[in-house]
């Protein structure tokens, strides 16, 4: 699957994802642990660029949910 530019302003909007993605590797912590699905973005796009970010850092993805 070819991979897609990012969305436009993704950086902006998403920048504590990166973030996290970066803290959670450079930590060396497997598993990034986001509140809810919706972390990953409200468009599709910004979903699929949000685990492809995941990915790339080699990130395991966890969704805490509802208590």
């Amino acid at each position: 699957m070819k991979r897609k530019q990012a969305p436009l302003d993704y950086e902006t909007k998403f920048a504590g994802f990166i973030r996290a993605c970066a803290k959670t590797k450079a930590e060396g912590i497997s598993h990034l642990i986001i509140p809810q699905p919706q972390a990953l973005g409200d468009a599709y796009d910004e979903k699929i660029e949000s685990l492809w970010r995941l990915a790339d850092s080699g990130l395991s993805l966890v969704i805490a949910g509802q208590e």
